[in-house]
């Protein structure tokens, strides 16, 4: 069972989201176009193309489509299956150029970008080149609460980080 805190935090982790709300509930959105939101009865809504709306859809049985958005209860979806779905939602309303750095941001090894550690490993690799992130010089303008804020990027890869900058 997925909570609304995973859910808030599955949007939050892609780049240039913006996070409001209506009558309490969370909305995000990207370049001013809404791709997630939580609606008043706990319904996921998500912006997909039709293709993966229906992909969705047949995946889920309480999954249905309502006009761009495709809803279900948070409850009747699994962690990373939401991760994936607010991922592509996000992917579809992003802007191109930031979408095609956070998809090159997947597929990311470690030290495999920029001057990046090796030793900081792969998911806080992903992470830091999600939001545009690829040289020491920018992390040294980042705090560790900052850096700790992207999801990937825990305690380890910071002392890391702040080791390998230490000796530069």
């Amino acid at each position: 069972m997925t909570t609304v805190s995973q859910f808030r935090k599955a949007a939050l982790s892609n780049p240039d989201v913006v996070e409001s709300a209506v009558d309490g509930a969370p909305v995000f959105a990207v370049d001013g176009k809404e791709f997630a939101l939580l609606d008043a009865d706990a319904l996921v809504c998500l912006r997909l193309p039709g293709a993966e709306a229906e992909d969705l859809v047949s995946q889920h049985a309480t999954a249905e489509r309502a006009g761009d958005f495709v809803r279900l209860p948070v409850k009747d979806i699994n962690g990373q299956a939401l991760n994936y779905w607010v991922r592509r939602a996000w992917l579809a309303c992003a802007p191109r150029k930031v979408a095609a750095r956070a998809s090159a941001a997947d597929k990311a090894g470690a030290g495999e970008v920029g001057d990046l550690p090796k030793a900081i490993g792969r998911p806080a690799t992903r992470a830091l080149a999600n939001v545009g992130i690829t040289t020491l010089d920018q992390v040294a303008g980042l705090s560790d609460t900052e850096l700790n804020a992207l999801h990937g990027v825990g305690p380890k890869a910071v002392r890391i980080l702040r080791e390998t900058l230490g000796s530069l």
